[in-house]
């Protein structure tokens, strides 16, 4: 079939959220001429659920979108209010930064961003159909008539595929805050193959600030010390004017509201139908499933400086309009809080992620890629990360070079699409810590060290970052070779300074390095025995070399991980396999083995239902072939 195309693109990107934003940035500035077309260009990069971004492991993505050279870090460094580092107090794997957002003008800034890039169109347009010829796409057509050629397509539409409102009994067709849905693209995947799911999330009410009594909550104030997601933020722009956030609790009155209401609750009654989240979950789901907890924590979080909308994160909810009301009177410091917007949940529809490779392309359709919560994830970070990752291979794809896959090893994004390409998700996916197996070396210091490398090599890194990060590299080095050199000797003088400071006398010499692995010894501490660094080192690299110094025999042992397994991703699964072919494995391995068409040994591993004996028996069959290939 012959199509007529008013222009023609190199990617088309289907809906501007963060996801999609992520996504045109990355192929427009590796020289791909882009598309970003989007329902609603006041929606880009919108927050719709809390204002904010980082977190528990989510911060650890930010930070590696930033070393990769994506846009969210920089973005959230210039519209914050508050910043936090969280888990101060336990092992630097878990720490991660939050940000409380501005999010009008994060999304203005955003906008700003993308409207200014080279190579990058931006564009009001709903994208009715994909059009596919061949297993190949080659366009896309709007709901105005309009034709694009495209020879990559990415699928980022968010809640919006679709998209149903659900407040108590009410149910009406609608994407993100009261925003258009997009139906007949939903239709059109499904005439393309692909399998598709339905999931639910949901957002608290927002209230009025000046109708809050502030003084019986509890105040959340950002962090003094200076910390941004962005590696080339500096400590000097750090906002010290910072907005605190308010904690505040549920009660027995407020759960016996909920429960005289759950014959109410579109949760209970049937009108979801929504698989909704887990990590989550709406707060009268919380009460019931937590029915012993006598309270639930609130955090009452200003949506920005130059409005007086607050978001009370921990109530997310679908109940009718009064009961939400009712409930939030019953809450202590809200019993007069004036409600801007109603709570609701969202049902909308994915495309189930089995089907797609660790590129995030679909594997039965070539150049079609989907990420975000079309992918059935949650939270705005997951959604970043998938984004940069498509719009990387999309680009790749179309310049005819070698594709990027993140390992496990390599990145929290890496272990999400690892995670949703070979387990699939039957719940709206949340990143975790305890998701990665390797999170000593994921951690949230050493993004840079761990990506920005990569993003150079596929051309997304530019020059001024790069800059940034081969100074950072070579200071980290230069002062670990001197640690590693210069030796304390356990003579008097030097032990009358370690006691003199409160520690344990040395008993033989020992390295800067060796002497700094105690557990209260700092690198500060360090500095008054052997002298300053040649140049003056910022927090962020000392912050660096105590950590791989400290836990160095844990790091070890984890890249001795890393290796043995980078042996089961490198033996790769022909793509034309036959798995009835193979004798002996279990039937659910050889279903598994069939829904999900593993590339490589690792992944296969990795799939549920899959024992270590279906991956001997497959090892056996692949070397089987492989001999009897090398004989004809």
């Amino acid at each position: 079939m012959t199509h007529t195309f008013v222009e023609n693109y190199d990617v088309i990107v289907i809906g501007a959220g963060h996801a999609g934003v992520e996504a045109s940035l990355a192929a427009a500035r590796m020289g791909c001429q882009t598309l970003l077309a989007t329902i609603n260009l006041d929606m880009l990069a919108f927050m719709p659920c809390n204002p904010s971004i980082g977190g528990s492991a989510k911060g650890i993505v930010v930070r590696e979108i930033d070393a990769l050279g994506g846009e969210m870090g920089k973005n959230i460094d210039t519209t914050y209010i508050q910043m936090k580092m969280l888990n101060t107090g336990k092992g630097p794997a878990v720490r991660a930064l939050r940000a409380q957002a501005d999010k009008v003008l994060y999304a203005n800034e955003m906008k700003k961003t993308v409207e200014n890039q080279e190579n990058l169109t931006l564009r009001q347009a709903m994208i009715d159909d994909i059009l596919v010829e061949d297993g190949q796409v080659v366009g896309v057509v709007t709901a105005t008539g309009q034709s694009y050629g495209a020879k990559t397509v990415i699928v980022t539409t968010g809640t919006a595929l679709r998209g149903e409102i659900i407040i108590g009994d009410l149910k009406y067709s609608s994407g993100p805050n009261n925003s258009l849905a997009s139906v007949t693209l939903a239709d059109n995947l499904k005439k393309l193959g692909l399998e598709i799911g339905r999931f639910k999330t949901g957002t608290p009410p927002r209230i009025k600030a000046s109708s809050i009594n502030y003084e019986v909550t509890e105040i959340q104030p950002g962090d003094d010390k200076p910390n941004h997601f962005s590696f080339l933020s500096k400590d000097e722009d750090y906002v010290q004017d910072q907005i605190p956030c308010w904690l505040t609790y549920t009660n027995a009155d407020s759960h016996a509201i909920i429960n005289a209401n759950l014959h109410r609750a579109p949760m209970f009654s049937g009108i979801v139908q929504g698989v909704g989240p887990r990590y989550c979950p709406s707060i009268e789901d919380k009460i019931v499933r937590f029915a012993d907890k006598d309270r639930h924590q609130l955090f009452l979080e200003p949506e920005g400086r130059n409005t007086e909308e607050v978001y009370v994160q921990g109530l997310s909810t679908s109940l009718p309009e009064d009961v939400q009301r009712d409930l939030l009177h019953s809450i202590k410091g809200l019993e007069k809080a004036e409600m801007m917007r109603t709570g609701y949940a969202i049902e909308y529809d994915i495309v189930l992620p089995h089907q797609l490779r660790a590129t995030l392309e679909t594997k039965t359709i070539s150049g079609l890629f989907t990420a975000g919560q079309t992918n059935g994830t949650s939270g705005y970070e997951e959604a970043a990360g998938q984004g940069l990752i498509a719009g990387i291979n999309a680009a790749l794809k179309v310049q005819g070079k070698p594709e990027l896959i993140l390992k496990r090893s390599d990145a929290y994004i890496g272990v999400m699409i690892d995670d949703l390409v070979t387990k699939g998700t039957l719940e709206p996916y949340r990143l975790l810590t305890s998701r990665a197996e390797y999170r000593l070396i994921l951690r949230h210091d050493n993004a840079d060290m761990r990506l920005t490398e990569i993003g150079r090599q596929i051309g997304l890194v530019d020059d001024e970052r790069y800059q940034v990060f081969e100074i950072k590299k070579a200071q980290f080095e230069n002062e670990m070779k001197r640690l590693e050199s210069i030796k304390l000797k356990p003579i008097k003088e030097t032990n009358d300074k370690v006691t003199a400071l409160g520690f344990k006398p040395l008993t033989d010499a020992m390295t800067a390095k060796e002497f700094m692995r105690r557990p209260e010894i700092t690198y500060d501490t360090v500095v008054q025995f052997i002298g300053p660094a040649a140049e003056d080192l910022d927090s962020k690299i000392i912050e660096l070399l105590e950590t791989e110094i400290k836990y160095e025999g844990y790091i070890n042992k984890a890249l001795d991980q890393v290796a043995k397994m980078k042996r089961m991703e490198e033996k790769r699964i022909p793509a034309n396999i036959d798995w009835d072919d193979i004798d002996s494995i279990a039937t659910e391995a050889r279903q598994k083995f069939k829904k999900i068409n593993p590339e490589t040994i690792g992944q296969a591993s990795r799939i549920s239902g899959v024992n270590p004996a279906d991956i001997s028996i497959l090892m056996v069959y692949l070397e089987g072939n492989r001999k009897a290939s090398r004989k004809n």
